[in-house]
């Protein structure tokens, strides 16, 4: 087989089981994706995974305008699983909640969950296309892991069962200005807070100072925009206690 036809440019999330020979069939808008768009033929590869099984080089042995199947030929890459790190934000504006969960897929979260506080403009998200977001970012970045996007939660019903082990970087807009030690907390499960534009309630702030868990922090001089102060956040907490240290 000719390098031509051998190497792989294209990643693509699929839920099938992977493995070595192991079958998948194309949906049909994979299908159209492939043969359509990128004009894929038989014996092109491509590369897939699952969230599970790692990443893996397969062939086009069937391409057809509604469906197509792809044979696995060898794994490429193990599964890397991110940090044990959930990021919880406030939903905003479409485009800028949209760009939230891509980065936040991109830059290792393994778990996002859209928060319903006092102040949040937004009272209903589409769950679907954002874990949609998820996983093109997913493959866009090379990683072999899709966090999961949970449905809208009131903050306060999760504070209600938080876990116990699991520590709450609690990025509080009103320490601006105030020193970072989140390098002193140590590792562990951990989730990351971001508040609406309208910042938290006097309420919200209070019962999350008072929780043993959380880990009040403050994101630098100046108050960061919501889908700013997700990346800056995410960005600390990996470089202190992640996996980019």
């Amino acid at each position: 087989m000719s390098n031509a036809k051998s190497s792989a440019k294209i990643r693509l999330y699929v839920e099938h089981p992977l493995a070595e020979g192991q079958s998948v069939p194309l949906t049909r808008d994979q299908a159209h994706y492939l043969f359509g768009v990128m004009r894929l033929t038989e014996s092109d590869a491509v590369l897939l995974f699952d969230g599970v099984s790692g990443e893996y080089r397969a062939e086009v042995a069937e391409a057809g305008k509604r469906g197509g199947v792809l044979v696995c030929a060898e794994q490429t890459r193990p599964l890397q699983t991110p940090p044990d790190l959930w990021l919880l934000f406030a939903p905003i504006k479409k485009a800028r909640t949209d760009f939230i969960v891509e980065k936040a897929a991109e830059m290792g979260a393994a778990r996002i969950c859209p928060v319903q506080t006092a102040f949040t403009n937004s009272e209903r998200i589409r769950q679907d296309r954002l874990q949609a977001h998820a996983i093109e970012a997913a493959e866009q970045c090379g990683g072999t892991f899709v966090p999961e996007v949970t449905a809208l939660t009131r903050l306060s019903a999760l504070l209600d069962d938080w876990p116990a082990d699991r520590r709450l970087m609690f990025c509080d807009e009103s320490r601006a200005g105030e020193g970072l030690t989140l390098a002193t907390a140590g590792p562990g499960p951990w989730a990351i807070l971001i508040g609406p534009e309208g910042g938290f309630s006097s309420e919200e702030r209070a019962r999350l100072m008072a929780m043993d868990q959380a880990v009040p922090v403050s994101l630098g001089p100046r108050i960061l925009r919501a889908d700013t102060a997700a990346v800056a956040a995410m960005a600390v907490w990996q470089q202190a206690l992640g996996d980019w240290t």
